[in-house]
């Protein structure tokens, strides 16, 4: 086949996909010295390249219901298999961490560290409705997603997904540049969690739901020495203001829900103790920054694969 033919099958999100794994790729061959599971990585990144060019063939030649469901929606698997590939790479890469320099800049900006300050609100009702908004980051996808792919053509369902993992690897990026692990463990103590910010049904549980997530063990010894650097950029943040706007920019039924319960979960972020505010500054940033490259990525590569199509059928 072809690979003008190949190419122009690929929604925007499998080339941003397809880019972002081969750039993982390059970066174990860089740091194999460093990355234990360096040659796992590689192997299995090729593999997935494959699988989405594979998918994007099927589901654009057969165009059966199962593969073109599966084409659009295996962008919101791919995001949580890479960012627990992240874990495997960004601290063997880039050992150090930053939180020193976030806290500085917090302290400088307002005079204080604000998880300090905002727990002087602490109750178990705000704690409770906080932390169930916070773990909704990934159901507001699946909201977005459902209503757009339902209401609108296919086209507008890729152009949503593109921004949405598009903004993803962008964030991870910035997790490999100044890694963190956040205040809830450099200025609060990680243990004490529960206690000081009780909830009242499941907050606790969503909690640990969440440091599951993270690959903190339960009753973990020394828990800042196996958790993520996933803190800045906040991609809690960034992520749910580019949900926001998508959901205005489609004039979606849900917008009010996502508005209401995306601002909940940004507030959530310093509340909860998961971030420091300058990591929800540079989320936010990098949200504007995603939707306005992105909005141009995504027509240039539009553009060029219906010219590769038209190429490849004259």
């Amino acid at each position: 086949m072809q690979p003008k033919r190949i190419l122009s099958y690929l929604s925007p999100g499998d080339f941003v996909s397809i880019v972002f794994l081969l750039f993982l790729v390059a970066l174990n061959l860089i740091f194999h010295s460093r990355v234990e599971q360096w040659f796992t990585i590689v192997v299995v990144n090729t593999a997935v390249v494959l699988l989405i060019g594979i998918l994007a063939w099927g589901a654009e030649t057969k165009k059966t219901r199962l593969l073109i469901g599966l084409h659009r929606w295996y962008c919101y698997f791919i995001i949580l298999f890479i960012f627990k590939e992240l874990y495997l790479m960004v601290r063997p890469i880039h050992p150090a961490d930053y939180d020193a320099l976030f806290i500085s800049i917090d302290r400088w900006m307002f005079g204080v560290d604000p998880t300090k300050w905002i727990a002087q609100f602490a109750h178990p009702v705000l704690t409770e409705i906080l932390q169930i908004a916070y773990f909704s980051y990934y159901v507001l996808f699946i909201i977005l997603g459902v209503e757009i792919y339902r209401r609108y053509a296919i086209e507008n369902f890729d152009k949503a997904a593109f921004l949405i993992v598009y903004g993803f690897y962008l964030s991870y990026l910035g997790y490999f540049t100044l890694p963190g692990v956040g205040p809830r463990f450099t200025l609060h103590d990680f243990a004490s969690l529960d206690s000081e910010l009780p909830g009242i049904f499941i907050a606790e549980f969503l909690r640990s739901i969440i440091n599951a997530g993270e690959s903190i063990p339960r009753m973990h010894a020394n828990p800042i020495e196996v958790v993520q650097r996933d803190v800045f950029p906040s991609g809690h943040t960034q992520l749910t203001m580019i949900v926001m706007t998508l959901g205005f920019r489609y004039k979606l039924k849900a917008k009010w829900f996502l508005l209401v319960t995306g601002s909940l979960l940004i507030v959530a972020t310093v509340y909860l103790r998961y971030h420091y505010v300058i990591d929800l500054i540079a989320g936010a940033l990098l949200a504007w920054f995603t939707i306005w490259t992105g909005d141009r990525l995504e027509a240039w590569w539009r553009a060029l694969t219906r010219r590769l199509h038209a190429e490849t059928i004259t």
